[in-house]
């Protein structure tokens, strides 16, 4: 494993953009709009980073999880090999096939037995 990054699942983004950034000090790095607001953002802080998605994102991205209930997190764990992730979890049900994105990451996405959604994801060497 290589690194964790919360991805914390909202309505809307933009009421806690001002306790992080304002407050907090964090930058926001990245953002994807999803409409009329923000469907993504990555905050940093050092090297501390977390992420927000809303549920309208989610759910236009992977609409296997559109039905998520807004309990709990999302949690996207970056990985040097895949292949062996998967390996380990043979027998645990995908949410979705794995897949490549359009931000260019091979991608896993699983349940943990809690119910929270794990996504592996593996970025070619650059």
């Amino acid at each position: 494993m290589k690194k964790l990054t919360p991805v914390v699942y909202v309505e809307e983004i933009e009421p806690v953009l001002p306790f992080w950034v304002d407050r907090l000090g964090f930058e926001k790095v990245a953002e994807v709009p999803h409409g009329d607001a923000l469907g993504f953002v990555i905050l940093k802080r050092g090297s501390v980073e977390l992420m927000y998605q809303t549920r309208a994102s989610v759910g236009a991205d992977v609409p296997e999880l559109a039905d998520t209930p807004m309990r709990g997190n999302l949690l996207f764990i970056e990985v040097e090999d895949l292949d062996e992730v998967e390996r380990a979890l043979a027998g645990v049900a995908p949410v979705t096939p794995r897949r490549t994105t359009f931000y260019g990451a091979d991608e896993l996405i699983v349940r943990e037995p809690a119910g929270n959604v794990v996504t592996f994801a593996q970025f070619a060497a650059s």
